[in-house]
């Protein structure tokens, strides 16, 4: 990407979205578009079209997405699978018809199917069934890259798709019910740290094993393959190590400083029993995260404390 090309970044006030904004500042990036929801609605075509014949942006991140834990993921199936599907088929394909030089589409690693083989390579993709707790979202993750794929396979296009794993850090959603895992642990024993209270209650057994991925780390990562990396294929953005979250949670209640007792609730759903990435073709690109978990705890622990409106929500 040129210095000076024009960027759209869509999804810029997420954390995803936020953090390739700022790894793009710093690697010198100086033409950065963003527009918010209210500005552009991505889940009305007519808007997204106009938009892009207007803008004619050079490259594309689509880091937008509506996203929440296992909670708003069963509860919303309908709406998930819809307006994932509607936006993100609207930018990939007004960036085609605009002559987008490069688009990346952001996924999510629940695409894999629930029982892939450990850790989870990028061909595993469609090789048996999905995680019913948020399988109307990984099917429209799958949608999305696979229109990248068509795109570049018909028309001969230069998008390419990432996989994250599970993400944390900086301008995450804390909300109490539709946060992910650990922002979701972090308010909690804060909070119970706060109140006093002698015993925190968590989902499921506390025995899935996950990984997870500081999303600066993450946005080093889509600037650095944007510049590298052309394929059909996607590559998992991820560390290649996992933790149980029994584990997960301890560590956060150390992290947080919160000294009661944990106790674990296994009428609740674990979800997914493992979901680790293999990131060995990202490491074979020349990339590798520099940020440990314990360490990105901490930093997403202080955005929390200083960031008040997104700890209210």
């Amino acid at each position: 990407m040129e210095k000076d090309a024009k960027i759209y970044v869509a999804g810029h006030r997420g954390m995803v979205g936020s953090a390739i904004c700022r790894a793009l500042e710093r690697n010198g990036y100086t033409n950065i578009i963003t527009r918010t929801h209210k500005e552009l609605d991505l889940c009305r075509q007519d808007a997204v079209e106009e938009f892009f014949a207007k803008e004619k942006p050079d490259y594309v991140f689509l880091a937008a997405a509506k996203v929440g834990g296992i909670m708003a993921n069963s509860e919303a199936l309908a709406d998930f699978m819809y307006e994932n599907m509607i936006l993100e088929m609207n930018v990939i394909h007004a960036a085609w018809q605009s002559g987008c030089k490069k688009l990346m589409f952001l996924g999510s690693s629940c695409i894999y199917p629930r029982m892939a083989p450990q850790p989870m390579k990028e061909s595993c993709l469609l090789t048996s069934e999905l995680e019913k707790t948020n399988e109307a979202y990984a099917l429209a993750k799958i949608s999305g890259l696979k229109y990248c794929e068509f795109l570049n396979r018909q028309y001969g296009t230069d998008y390419i798709s990432v996989m994250p794993t599970n993400l944390y850090g900086p301008n995450d959603n804390y909300h109490p019910t539709h946060s992910h895992v650990l922002p979701a642990l972090i308010r909690r024993f804060h909070e119970a740290k706060v109140s006093g209270a002698k015993e925190v209650v968590c989902w499921g057994t506390g025995t899935p094993l996950r990984e997870f991925l500081y999303v600066d780390d993450l946005a080093d990562a889509c600037v650095y393959l944007m510049n590298t990396y052309s394929g059909n294929e996607t590559v998992n953005l991820g560390t290649g190590k996992e933790l149980t979250i029994r584990e997960l949670t301890e560590l956060v209640a150390k992290v947080v400083g919160y000294t009661g007792e944990i106790k674990w609730d296994p009428s609740k759903p674990d979800g997914t029993p493992r979901k680790l990435l293999d990131v060995s073709k990202l490491e074979s690109l020349g990339y590798h995260y520099t940020t440990e978990l314990e360490d990105g705890i901490r930093l997403t622990y202080e955005d929390f404390l200083n960031n008040p409106m997104r700890a209210e929500r």
